[in-house]
């Protein structure tokens, strides 16, 4: 059930969505559509298990293998995240894992299934299909003294960093422990998306799931049709 300060905040949203111009709300639309920067992955809209972008390269970054790649745009953000971090508050991140196809996915779910049981897995582990990573879009992250992608990671202050900062390089933490209802899943305070400069400032302010934020847009959209 939505909380009282949710439903405010999903308000005041829409109303700030509605002032924006038809335009705007249409290069929106663009954005969430496969290959865009707001597409939404979860349990309820699934990629195929053939789909992988096309721009995907190796950001130029510390990681644990040469391996890891992201959608270009954001690798360039990573990229600058990386930077400010190290600059700003002397915290080195590594990444841990980023695109990961269909494939991948599934032995990874299948491997976690056999250690835990489904029922856990499931809240743990994307299935395959319904994983960011596929997308090109999202990337786990560590530090040299934490690379086991566990919840101590926003303990750290690398973590705080990251949480308080990834908005203004374009990424959101995606998965929260008070959003499990919403998104599927346990809190992953290292795992950030890409979604863009600007939709991850609202997102970051307006302290709410992308799931929440997509579905304000699209009755934004359709609100803004009727009344034109």
């Amino acid at each position: 059930m939505m909380g009282g300060q949710m439903a405010a905040r999903l308000v005041a949203l829409f109303l700030a969505l509605m002032s924006l111009g038809r335009g705007t709300l249409e290069t929106y639309e663009n954005e969430m559509s496969l290959g865009g920067n707001l597409f939404l992955v979860n349990r309820e809209y699934v990629l195929a298990s053939d789909y992988q972008p096309d721009d995907l390269v190796k950001p130029n970054v510390r990681c644990t293998n040469s391996n890891i790649t992201m959608r270009k745009e954001a690798a360039q953000a990573l990229e600058g995240m990386f930077q400010a971090a190290r600059a700003e508050g002397g915290h080195t991140l590594i990444a841990v894992s980023g695109f990961r196809s269909y494939g991948q996915q599934t032995a990874i779910f299948e491997r976690k299934v056999k250690n835990v049981g489904k029922k856990k897995a499931m809240l743990l582990v994307a299935p395959p299909g319904t994983s960011e990573h596929q997308l090109g879009l999202a990337m786990d992250l560590g530090t040299p003294q934490n690379q086991q992608l566990n919840e101590a990671f926003g303990d750290t202050e690398a973590g705080q960093w990251v949480r308080d900062n990834c908005h203004r390089f374009g990424f959101i933490i995606r998965y929260k422990d008070e959003w499990t209802d919403i998104t599927g899943y346990a809190d992953e305070p290292w795992h950030v998306r890409y979604v863009g400069e600007e939709h991850a400032a609202r997102i970051y302010e307006m302290d709410i799931p992308l799931e929440y934020y997509i579905d304000t847009l699209r009755l934004a959209q359709y609100e803004k049709i009727l009344d034109e």
